[in-house]
């Protein structure tokens, strides 16, 4: 993995974070947003996957639902957000994956590993942002009263 400041303006930095082949990109993106203390980002990218895992929240039971996805494939979409829960940085992504049929696949991004790149453009935001677990949905939500 590689970056670099692309921007910096007004209490914002955007960073351009380039994974290669063989990179794990959830475990990257925690490990970049940790070396940098980033505490509230968003970001988007492109790029391909060799393998990755999604899953789905099963509002009913409060769990996710992986589901692994083992063949190379062509990253749509890809976005999420970076939050303080505790003192820990989360990372949450969503993703739309590509297969070669033309379907797609997607939902939570849990695990990916990167074929031949990921090209992810990440703004830190201004200001800190906090996670709050909600009973109801058994989720720690963006509290947009917590900075």
């Amino acid at each position: 993995m590689k970056a670099s400041v692309l921007d910096q303006r007004n209490g914002e930095r955007t960073f351009i974070v380039v994974f290669e082949t063989g990179d794990e990109a959830v475990a990257g993106l925690v490990s970049f947003v940790k070396a940098r203390r980033l505490r509230a980002s968003h970001f988007t990218a492109i790029g391909a996957f060799s393998r990755a895992v999604v899953a789905f929240f099963d509002l009913a039971s409060k769990q996710y639902r992986h589901v692994p996805i083992d063949e190379q494939v062509e990253v749509l979409s890809l976005a999420g957000d970076i939050t303080v829960d505790g003192d820990e940085p989360k990372v949450h992504a969503h993703v739309v994956l590509g297969k070669a049929d033309a379907t797609a696949h997607g939902g939570h991004l849990i695990e990916a590993h990167v074929r031949p790149t990921l090209e992810l453009v990440l703004t830190e935001l201004p200001t800190q942002l906090r996670r709050r677990f909600d009973p109801a949905s058994g989720l720690a939500l963006i509290d947009p009263t917590l900075r």
